[in-house]
């Protein structure tokens, strides 16, 4: 079987530029892969309280990044989950194949649910695994580019795949998690030992921040002890973070950003890695508001929920069948 992909991202708040470097920038690779299958999570979106109005924006924003970054409508269907009512279907019948105990075990759900009180935990938010494992299996994706984060999410839904076969027999595809080796954890400029994620406003590069702002940020961020350029995760978590934006950017391996750092001071460093920044953003942001004004997004979400449903509605009538559903149509 050829490479099935399977992506997605969440619309809870501003993308980041770990966000473009872990997924966008890296789409023209991803679509000369294989088959590609990108939605917008938005069924996601609801598990914690959100602003209807912020939710829609987002919604869009992610649509039209991902069109600025050179997503091809063509070769890839990009759509939002909630247009697409296979996912609804089949969490409904998955939900009976993960047992309680290996979903309060999840490591996102505990996080989320020890900052609400008890009586306010949605079950949503305890179910959230079961989603993403249908939203994985109904198109047999074999490819699943996570972040470190969400790799648990993806053992669970391997887990899923041979509890369920082994009762009904060969009905859904394996899947494997994949993680990028160079970008893969982008972190806060404010504290870079924690994972840029879209609710630091200092530590943050947003893909929506002006070039002006990117540069206070990026020259603003944390340093460490001694002068000299060198990656080290441990000692120097700050310099290696700002190397692993610039290689990024430039599609060079760290040893190669060291050896091109090797002679600058800390401040001098930093103008030059806000520039790679602001070299990449600033065009990016130019298509992304084209693409906005023009609302191109709209036709390109319409033919991917089309698309994406032709596949997935196949694998939902498999496993109706396979579970014993009566089909009257």
């Amino acid at each position: 079987m050829a490479e099935r992909i399977l992506t997605g991202i969440k619309p809870t708040g501003q993308l980041t530029l770990g966000n473009y470097i872990g997924v966008l920038k890296n789409l023209p690779k991803m679509m000369d892969r294989g088959e590609c299958f990108i939605f917008i999570a938005d069924l996601h979106a609801l598990t914690l309280p959100i602003d209807p109005e912020v939710l829609r924006q987002n919604s869009v924003d992610i649509a039209s990044f991902y069109l600025a970054a050179g997503l091809d409508p063509k070769r890839v269907a990009l759509f939002l989950q909630s247009e697409v009512s296979a996912h609804s279907e089949l969490n409904a019948i998955m939900q009976n194949y993960l047992y309680m105990g290996e979903l309060s075990r999840m490591t996102q759900f505990k996080e989320k649910s020890a900052k609400i009180k008890e009586s306010g935990i949605g079950l949503g938010l305890f179910a959230y695994p079961v989603l993403m494992a249908s939203d994985i299996v109904l198109y047999d994706a074999n490819i699943v580019p996570v972040g470190e984060d969400q790799i648990q999410h993806v053992e669970l839904t391997r887990d899923l795949v041979n509890r369920f076969n082994q009762r009904y027999g060969n009905v859904l595809q394996m899947p494997k998690a994949e993680m990028r080796k160079i970008g893969a954890r982008i972190m806060s400029l404010s504290d870079p030992t924690k994972k840029m994620s879209k609710s630091d406003p200092k530590g943050d590069i947003f893909l929506k921040d002006d070039m002006a702002t990117v540069r206070k940020k990026v020259m603003s961020a944390v340093t460490d002890s001694g002068s000299e350029v060198k990656y080290d995760e441990e000692k120097k978590p700050g310099i290696s973070n700002l190397l692993t934006i610039y290689a990024c950017l430039k599609d060079i391996t760290i040893a190669e950003a060291e050896k091109h750092f090797v002679d600058y001071r800390y401040g001098d460093f930093k103008k030059e890695v806000a520039q790679a920044v602001v070299d990449e953003l600033e065009p990016f942001q130019k298509r992304y508001q084209e693409i906005v004004d023009s609302k191109s997004y709209l036709e390109v979400l319409k033919e991917g929920a089309r698309k994406a449903s032709e596949v997935a509605n196949k694998t939902l009538l498999r496993v109706k069948k396979a579970v014993g559903l009566l089909i009257s149509k």
